[in-house]
């Protein structure tokens, strides 16, 4: 493969596992080039961990000169790690500018800018990736693989529950997430993820979409209910600031790498990552439940709850040979006394073990009609996140997605059919009714109805 030239579009948190790689695993094939940021500390935190290696600065661009340094810069292809509702808009004029586009999931936050995405790809004819990391984790893989080889029979059913506990799910709370303007709110900048995984391990299309929800914990009128007051706009505060440090608080200092991403960068654009789970101005729900069909004639049943007192999920996949059932306990127990670090999110990196009644761990369990069940192995893929699942994603964004007998590598498509699935559910939140998918004005799931029989299923 040719060697290619990057540019990073967004320089928050997440980007740092794909500037690592640049600079890492794939630099002889792959050079980070620029970097399109409006927060210059932001910007230069990347630029001196990029030099830091020895390799050459990448020029920094204001968003507004996007084009030129696609131009300028002979940019091959764009990253987008900006917040959610600005992807579409990124992904677009960096088609129109002459370059592919590899995009951290949401594909976008709404059906109309979807549709733009969709139009774009189709004028200019370039490539959009989008990063599903969550196939690639063995333990996913593993179900994929006993649903590919129909050990259970056709699916008929799937029950999947989301536990995020309130280390990992408050964080949604603390910052831009929790404005649903610029996340599409949990449904899509979480779900997303998890619609995905269904979508790719029944090989099918979601048709119709019923959603119920709330926020029932978080935010001021919760916690007014609770009697929970006086309580300090952030978490980084001094003590003699209003409000009793608590569990939910974030401190920014405790952290260097998120002090110097935001804490020190807040002076240039008011962004604050640390606000009051608590407070005023929360839009997004923070308990979710929906129903979804599926073209192939099974049926999605699935929670999302962001307060729970551990992290993990359990899917039990219902087939018309037997059922399979994956339960992950990527947190056993929230304590009081631990903080918030060193690991927000478990399944990025190895949070410990709690030594609790709920151990860290996971399993798979297939049992067929009229037999006992059986564990089914789950092999590492090696270090990093997700279980190894990361660095096997990575390859394949860098690399080039080889032959894959699961299928993981995931386009524009993909992202496109498991944003609807949070987007039809926004619209049923608003309006307590189901919301068919082909209704809500993007041409590839209108094209999906018309070209897909009912109990049709996609490689």
């Amino acid at each position: 493969m040719s060697h290619r030239r990057y540019a990073l579009i967004g320089a928050g948190h997440r980007a740092q596992m794909y500037v690592d790689a640049l600079i890492g695993r794939y630099s002889d094939e792959a050079e980070l080039v620029a970097i399109c940021e409006p927060n210059p500390v932001r910007a230069q935190y990347y630029v001196d961990r990029v030099v830091a290696t020895g390799h050459a600065a990448p020029a920094v661009y204001a968003p507004a000169d996007l084009e030129r340094m696609i131009r300028s810069e002979r940019v091959d292809r764009t990253i987008v790690c900006a917040r959610d509702d600005l992807h579409a808009e990124l992904i677009v004029r960096s088609l129109d500018a002459g370059a592919e586009v590899v995009v951290e999931k949401p594909l976008t936050i709404d059906a109309a800018s979807a549709a733009e995405i969709e139009d774009a790809i189709d004028r200019t004819g370039r490539e959009v990736v989008i990063t599903f990391n969550y196939r690639y984790s063995p333990r996913n893989s593993a179900l994929r693989q006993v649903i590919q080889d129909g050990t259970i029979g056709q699916v008929t059913s799937v029950d999947f529950s989301w536990m995020l506990d309130t280390k990992h799910g408050a964080d949604y709370f603390r910052r831009w997430h929790r404005e649903k303007v610029h996340s599409g709110g949990l449904l899509v900048h979480k779900s997303s993820h998890h619609f995905d995984l269904v979508n790719w391990w029944l090989r099918s299309e979601p048709r119709r979409v019923f959603a119920s929800g709330g926020l029932r914990f978080y935010g001021s009128e919760n916690a007014a209910a609770r009697g929970i007051r006086n309580r300090a706009e952030r978490g980084t505060h001094d003590a003699g600031a209003p409000g009793a440090r608590d569990p939910f608080e974030l401190d920014l200092r405790d952290d260097e790498r998120l002090k110097s991403l935001y804490l020190d960068a807040e002076q240039h654009d008011g962004y604050l990552r640390d606000r009051d789970v608590f407070g005023e101005g929360i839009t997004i729900e923070d308990n979710l439940a929906l129903i979804v069909d599926y073209a192939s004639g099974a049926t999605l049943s699935y929670s999302l709850n962001a307060h729970a007192p551990w992290e993990g999920y359990r899917v039990a996949v219902n087939g018309t040979l037997g059922r399979a059932e994956l339960e992950v306990v990527e947190r056993g127990a929230v304590l009081a006394d631990e903080g918030l670090h060193p690991v927000l999110d478990p399944s990025a990196a190895d949070a410990g073990r709690s030594g609790s009644l709920r151990p860290e761990g996971e399993r798979l369990l297939v049992q067929r009609h009229w037999e006992a069940p059986y564990e089914v192995p789950i092999v590492a893929a090696g270090e990093g996140g997700h279980g190894g699942g990361d660095a096997l994603l990575l390859a394949d964004v860098f690399e080039g997605p080889g032959d894959d007998p699961l299928a993981r590598p995931a386009d524009w498509r993909d992202g496109v059919r498991s944003i609807c699935v949070g987007i039809a559910g926004n619209r049923s939140l608003e309006t307590g009714l189901p919301v068919r998918v082909d209704e809500l004005g993007i041409r590839l799931l209108e094209n999906d109805i018309r070209t897909a029989p009912a109990g049709s299923v996609r490689a």
